[in-house]
């Protein structure tokens, strides 16, 4: 059940107004009965994965506080990591391994592997491995006390909103908020109106701006050798814009979502094409995952405090497996590495100028030119970056840095997949996008401000949204609802 489909049009609405007047002790049952419904609208038989890593973690937490001696618990703990990472590995990384295995039995001359297990990607399965995982690290950590209701540990693992592609919730947040469920004011009208609102932001970045970008993004993607440098580049920059809008748009609904039941979940993107380095668009890309990484990747691996090149070793390690998390696939691995390489280029020159006692001026310091000639240098190598994540394969990613190097031939505007109307919402979408992460990179709220407003001038604004994204949002034949790209993740 996508979020921008006629199903969740109808199941959203249904849900929470049942959980609004439904006694508060039934209210962790109906939501959880409700998310369990919303994930197996894909497919039935794979909500027995989400329940088994359900029941693996819980009784992992309550082992924990259970066992004595820290042995006790590392065993625990190792049992329910191997066992939720097997299933993962098994369902995403099976057939890659074979693939890689047969590409290397093959080149030694000993034949190819044929085996394949074919098996569906389960959706979300990353999503909510990691957060179920999560939950056991801090209770083994001691940051979190094992929590002893199943079912409301249970909606924390399979929380519809942000089920599916995130934001990956922390148990020190979302499952928190759970245990208070009974204690929530549910009908709150400036909480419900600005969670609707929210959802509505959403659903207008991913319709308005990402589906339209992605007509343009594929044709030239796909028949690349039919388009020049100018073409090929003009695609590139709106992939970096179709998917902002295309996983910022998710966020947001499912925030939004979140937020008219009662409930926070994380921010997951901060103006992400502000940044003015590499580290900098991390702390605003992804958030929750680039946390997670953070937390239980990195700095147990040693992060920064065991030398200079095994922090070298730690940033490759984390990039190449976040790209791997991305898609099981050799363009994510590489996608992952140079966004390693970049990381690992930035702290080796500021190295490089600390030696030389050359000392940078403080980016809050910084002119505006200087801070936007940074944002467009770390831009564009994110958007160079980008190509290698929206490809099939390597090859497709080669064909098309070897074409925009070769072939300057120049084709209209108008016609690589988008009218004249069509490009002039797309960068009337772009704008307002760009406004809104403008007010935002101010440190102000665009809701806020907005509810500041007269009356009439607050009405002209949600109608505009609303009515430009139902409008003249993209829609497939027969209104068919376009899938998110994390959803494959």
């Amino acid at each position: 059940m996508l979020f921008n489909s006629i199903d969740f049009l109808i199941f959203f609405p249904i849900v929470t107004v049942i959980f609004f007047i439904i006694p508060k002790g039934m209210r962790t049952l109906w939501l959880l009965i409700a998310s369990y419904y919303f994930y197996m609208s894909w497919n039935p038989k794979y909500a027995v994965l989400i329940a088994f890593s359900t029941v693996i973690t819980f009784i992992s937490g309550l082992l924990m506080e259970k066992v004595k001696g820290k042995y006790g618990k590392k065993l625990v703990v190792a049992v329910s990591l191997m066992s939720n990472l097997a299933i993962l590995c098994i369902f995403k990384y099976a057939d890659f391994a074979l693939r890689t295995l047969s590409y290397i039995t093959d080149y030694l001359g000993l034949g190819t592997i044929d085996k394949r297990l074919d098996l569906l990607l389960p959706v979300g399965i990353s999503f909510y491995t990691f957060q179920a995982l999560s939950y056991t690290l801090d209770v083994y950590k001691g940051n979190i006390k094992a929590e002893q209701n199943i079912l409301k540990y249970a909606l924390f693992v399979s929380f519809f909103p942000q089920l599916v592609a995130g934001p990956i919730e922390r148990s020190g947040n979302l499952l928190r908020q759970i245990q208070k469920i009974t204690e929530t004011e549910l009908w709150d009208f400036n909480r419900v109106r600005d969670g609707l609102l929210l959802m509505f932001w959403g659903l207008f970045q991913k319709l308005f701006i990402a589906d339209r970008a992605s007509i343009l993004v594929n044709q030239v993607y796909r028949n690349y050798g039919n388009y020049g440098f100018f073409e090929l580049a003009v695609a590139s920059i709106l992939f970096a814009f179709q998917i902002y809008c295309d996983f910022g748009g998710y966020t947001n609904i499912a925030r939004g979502a979140a937020r008219v039941m009662g409930f926070s979940l994380m921010q997951n993107f901060k103006q992400p094409y502000f940044a003015v380095s590499i580290a900098d668009f991390w702390r605003r890309w992804h958030i929750s995952l680039t946390s997670w990484f953070t937390d239980y990747l990195y700095i147990p691996l040693g992060g920064n405090r065991k030398g200079t090149l095994r922090q070298y070793v730690n940033i490759f390690i984390v990039f190449g497996v976040s790209g791997l998390w991305h898609g099981a696939s050799w363009h994510f691995l590489a996608w992952g590495l140079l966004h390693g390489a970049y990381q690992i280029a930035a702290k080796f020159k500021n190295r490089v100028l600390k030696k030389l006692k050359i000392e940078e001026k403080d980016i809050a310091h910084s002119s505006f030119s200087q801070r936007l000639g940074k944002a467009i240098v770390i831009f564009i190598l994110v958007d160079f970056a980008w190509v290698l994540f929206a490809v099939d394969h390597l090859r497709h990613a080669y064909g098309i840095f070897r074409q925009m190097l070769t072939t300057f031939q120049t084709t209209s505007i108008f016609e690589i997949g988008l009218d004249r109307g069509n490009w002039f919402m797309l960068f009337f979408g772009i704008f307002v996008l760009i406004l809104v992460d403008m007010i935002h990179e101010r440190g102000e709220s665009v809701f806020l401000l907005v509810n500041r407003q007269t009356l009439w001038f607050r009405w002209i604004l949600y109608l505009g949204l609303i009515w430009s994204t139902i409008l003249f949002g993209i829609y497939g034949i027969g209104y068919d609802s376009s899938q998110f790209i994390y959803f494959q993740f």
